[in-house]
């Protein structure tokens, strides 16, 4: 009896789980993560909502939702009475067009960009490039629908280059290091990432390299290199580089 019991339970949870609904919009003004934590306070104001999950990169939000307490229409009629965030149809067929731009510190010249290129060009999804040279940096356009940004970085990790978000504002700086091999983790990185100033950093093992973003306004070059050596970790700028490609 206490078998039949048990099954019964199980059966009825299943059924519970299987009632739910799911709905995937897409979010035009939704850009940031306090946007899309803002997108999630309006929808959770609906009963009956599970779980709610955002992509930055395509503009999605995909709602789990209990239908016997709300709705599709319900659920987009709170969205756009916040009057900013408005959802529109998904389809996993939509071409999102998405860019970044990459710093990379040790692309040092026009073989290295066209290796980069080469690299890239395999990733489905990926559909033009610009590199500048000059500015160690390189443009990237891509379907946000194929693929993502993390994608890329990490084919660029391991290729031996060490890619960071680059922006063209004047109060945006770059640096770079050299640090042991054992420091190229992602201790290291979130370690850095709580100094001041900092926007992103990466690490490249093969490279034994750190690179950094950061704001000219909150730290300097020297300042910042000083609080990383502080944290233990033994960076070092290295040697002008001179290429022989």
């Amino acid at each position: 009896m206490q078998h039949i019991t048990t099954i019964l339970l199980l059966l009825l949870c299943s059924a519970t789980v299987m009632a739910n609904d799911t709905l995937t919009v897409r979010i035009k003004g939704m850009k940031c993560g306090e946007c899309a934590h803002k997108v999630m306070v309006a929808i959770r104001q609906e009963k009956g909502i599970e779980s709610v999950v955002s992509n930055l990169e395509r503009r999605t939000t995909t709602i789990v939702f209990n239908p016997t307490l709300t709705s599709a229409d319900s659920i987009q009629a709170r969205l756009k009475a916040t009057k900013r965030f408005v959802a529109t149809p998904y389809s996993p067929t939509d071409v999102i067009r998405r860019g970044m731009g990459l710093h990379m510190d040790d692309m040092h010249c026009a073989n290295c960009a066209q290796r980069i290129m080469k690299q890239l060009e395999q990733i489905v999804g990926v559909d033009s490039m610009g590199p500048h040279l000059d500015k160690h940096y390189m443009f990237i356009r891509y379907d946000a629908n194929k693929t993502c940004k993390d994608t890329i970085r990490h084919a660029l990790l391991s290729l031996g280059y060490t890619p960071v978000n680059h922006y063209t504002s004047a109060k945006v700086s770059f640096a770079y290091y050299n640090i042991p091999f054992e420091a190229a983790t992602q201790a290291s990185i979130d370690e850095v990432l709580t100094l001041d100033g900092v926007e992103d950093v990466n690490v490249n093992p093969r490279q034994r390299s750190m690179a950094v973003t950061f704001f000219n306004d909150e730290t300097t070059a020297e300042k910042l290199l000083q609080q990383i050596q502080e944290t233990g970790i033994e960076a070092v700028v290295p040697k002008q580089h001179e290429c022989k490609e």
